[in-house]
């Protein structure tokens, strides 16, 4: 039988000395490079110009981050835009004192959004076709950059699921103890350094026990999105579906946030206080919802007005 049983405290990155590198902004450059590699393929195979993919690429990165950003302060932490505005745009916290803190916090939901308007202007300014067009091709790789966004999470032990005693079961250290809490126990200042003892110091172990086995939610969500990249893949390439336009954007909605869907079960409310808006629903369900009927109905009902040339 799998199981994880493990605990999970590894380090937020490189240290380059000057600077440090984290996994989790390693997983989203891997994601862009694999997603560029497969629209290459996509743009050769629908005879596009280079110059049109390099413009994708850019106004993919702008739109997805940005979106993505935007949706996590509107739809989970809007105080910012009053208490820290200036965080939203930089990876820097100025309330309570300035500190480099990367850019945390990203949501898909908004990167969705993001991707979509950033399509529209794409297909606007470039490619001159339809937007469903290219949606119905760069969902391809945005499900796989999905996989890598979800097990950069994993790294940074974040978006956790709920305590369980199944077998599946993760601990995790820097979910349970933040930095100061780690400064504290261990007198070290230096966080990586204070977490690396938290972790292997005997004398610490029974803050190590305190620590709940936790689903591995991120890992639930990057294994399922394996399979909507290979479905969306198979059916660009491997059936005539692909010429139904909007079939493989409505696709891709409907089986990605089917996804996030019933994954949102094992998870805890990434908001303290929003885990019941709706019944049994949380934010990131309720959210999912609209844009799974917006798949079925480019899937089953939507007609283009005209064929594409």
């Amino acid at each position: 039988m799998l199981a994880l049983q493990m605990t999970w405290n590894p380090s937020k990155g490189i240290d380059l000395g000057f600077f440090t590198l984290h996994y989790y902004s390693i997983m989203w450059i891997v994601a862009f490079l694999l997603g560029f590699t497969i629209m290459k393929r996509m743009y050769k195979n629908e005879n596009q110009t280079n110059e049109s993919l390099d413009s994708l690429f850019i106004y993919s990165v702008v739109g997805i981050m940005l979106g993505a950003r935007l949706g996590h302060v509107i739809f989970y932490q809007s105080e910012l835009i009053s208490q820290d505005f200036f965080s939203i745009f930089l990876p820097f916290k100025f309330k309570g004192g300035f500190e480099f803190t990367g850019f945390q916090g990203l949501a898909s939901h908004g990167a969705a959004i993001g991707m979509i308007i950033s399509m529209y202007l794409y297909n606007k300014k470039v490619l001159k076709k339809t937007v469903l067009w290219i949606l119905d091709r760069v969902v391809v790789p945005v499900a796989l950059g999905a996989v890598f966004v979800r097990l950069g999470n994993f790294i940074n032990s974040e978006i956790i699921g709920k305590v369980t005693e199944s077998s599946l079961g993760v601990r995790f250290v820097q979910d349970q103890y933040n930095k100061y809490d780690v400064e504290k126990i261990t007198g070290l200042k230096n966080i990586k350094d204070a977490y690396s003892k938290l972790g292997s110091d005997p004398k610490y172990a029974e803050y190590l026990e305190n620590v709940p086995y936790r689903h591995p939610a991120q890992l639930y969500e990057a294994g399922s999105y394996i399979f909507v990249f290979l479905i969306l893949l198979f059916v660009y390439w491997k059936t005539k579906k692909s010429e139904q336009q909007g079939f493989l954007f409505g696709l891709f909605l409907v089986l990605l946030w089917t996804v996030r869907f019933f994954v949102e079960f094992v998870k805890e409310a990434q908001v303290e206080g929003r885990e019941d808006y709706v019944s049994f629903m949380n934010t990131g369900q309720l959210l999912s919802i609209p844009f799974i009927l917006i798949g079925l109905y480019f899937m089953f009902i939507y007609k283009p007005k005209s064929k594409l040339s």
